[in-house]
């Protein structure tokens, strides 16, 4: 399942549906789709968003600094982090922002 955010002063960003339901629940909302952000909820939208990509943050590079003393041998390839998909996501919400828009996503 492919989650599609629009807002009307930005590109839509398409992202996978695990992605996109882990940002939704980040931001407070449900994950239900289609669904909305009123204007004038999205900037608590964001905070949030922001709040919770720090914590997932902090949890990841723990766990990675655990997995790396376990991996020490193996090569593997870094994981892209929550933080790095969540960028597009966080430059629509900030220009909802200075639109005063609304957000949407189906």
């Amino acid at each position: 399942m492919l989650v599609t955010f629009s807002s009307k002063d930005h590109g839509n960003i398409t992202m996978f549906g695990d992605m996109a339901q882990s940002l939704i629940t980040m931001m407070g909302f449900t994950t239900k789709v289609p669904g909305a952000i009123r204007a004038e909820d999205v900037a608590r939208a964001l905070v949030n968003l922001e709040k919770n990509i720090e914590l997932a943050q902090q949890q990841q590079i723990s766990h990675q600094d655990k997995q790396q003393a376990i991996d020490d041998e193996d090569e593997k390839e870094p994981e892209i982090g929550i933080a790095v998909r969540a960028v597009p996501l966080i430059d629509l919400l900030k220009s909802a922002i200075a639109a005063k828009s609304y957000v949407m996503w189906e």
